[in-house]
């Protein structure tokens, strides 16, 4: 199986590399440190399966993830994160992951992760699976957002904000409105693009337009 390794840490590639090198089924084709930078070696090396992380410079991983599916389905994408939070799970899902993986993984859990995702098969960390099982079992969406589940994902103050971008508000505009500072009103633009799997602003208003008039 051909694998490209896409993380901004050296030394968490590394230690990856060397596990898979231990194999005799496994092979490191690639590794990228960016988003971008996976995004080119996916189209350039054809890999079986890309492991990637989702906070990295650039694209993240989330929308590499949605980039490589749209344009080279055949690859899969096991996604190794720190990230166990049910937001980044589902995104990711949503953009075509067929694994999540976190980072304290063991090797063997590892290992089995990459040859069952490289086999067509989802898999997920099992703090993931319970996240999941207790998710669905306990979550009761309200009617207002019963027919566009994603926005029962965004936080307050992230439809907050959803709703000034609409508006046509810059990030200065929403946070003298809001009262934040514009780094939390960038951090929250950042999360809510993610969430609903859009590349920026204008596709993000374009999206609630339609979910109004649906």
């Amino acid at each position: 199986m051909r694998i490209i390794i896409a993380d901004d840490h050296p030394l968490f590639r590394k230690g990856v590399r060397n596990l898979l090198g231990t194999t005799d089924d496994l092979d490191v084709v690639g590794e990228a440190s960016s988003g971008d930078e996976a995004l080119e070696l996916a189209g350039t090396m054809q890999p079986d399966l890309v492991l990637m992380d989702i906070r990295m410079p650039g694209l993240n991983g989330i929308e590499v993830t949605r980039l490589i599916k749209e344009r080279y389905p055949r690859i899969e994408v096991l996604v190794l994160t720190m990230f166990r939070d049910d937001q980044s799970v589902f995104t990711a899902m949503r953009a075509g992951a067929k694994g999540y993986v976190l980072k304290d993984a063991d090797e063997d859990e590892l290992l089995q992760s990459i040859r069952m995702v490289g086999g067509g098969r989802a898999v997920f960390s099992s703090d993931i699976a319970e996240r999941m099982i207790h998710y669905f079992s306990e979550r009761t969406p309200s009617a207002d957002t019963a027919a566009h589940p994603v926005l029962s994902e965004l936080t307050k103050r992230e439809l907050e904000i959803l709703e000034r971008i609409a508006e046509g508000d810059t990030n200065a505009q929403i946070s003298a409105r809001l009262h934040i500072s514009v780094k939390t009103v960038a951090n929250n633009v950042s999360n809510l693009l993610n969430k609903l799997q859009v590349a920026d602003r204008n596709e993000a208003r374009k999206w609630l337009q339609r979910t109004k008039d649906d």
